[in-house]
């Protein structure tokens, strides 16, 4: 399984297309062991590009801070699911939180 997470300055981006960069994070989906993570430059900001984009890493789910309901639409159609409302922490914490069933989901901060 492949997680992926917008980020700005290391953290959770809470402007998920506009965010400098993706931690994608392959996960054990058994052991739920992080198995590799890996930073990666998101194409330009356009539509439909970052699905695209991010089904070609093979990515499963998309921890977000806040996305528009059009592109939650467009991840589900590439089969990726979408948690959104998450808090400004680090990547693997998000991770670990979101397998242990402990991930705060807040307000979808994206109205568009």
């Amino acid at each position: 399984m492949k997680i992926a997470i917008p980020l700005a300055n290391g953290q959770l981006s809470m402007h998920f297309g506009h965010c400098q960069e993706f931690a994608i994070i392959e996960v054990d989906e058994q052991s739920k062991e992080v198995l590799n993570t890996s930073m990666h430059q998101p194409p330009s900001h356009e539509p439909g590009a970052l699905p695209r984009w991010l089904h070609e890493q093979g990515v499963n789910v998309i921890i977000a801070g806040g996305m528009g309901q059009r592109a939650q639409q467009i991840f589900t159609q590439n089969d990726i699911a979408v948690v959104v409302g998450a808090p400004s922490e680090a990547p693997e914490k998000l991770v670990a939180n979101y397998f242990a069933g402990e991930l705060q989901n807040g307000q979808n901060i994206c109205d568009h």
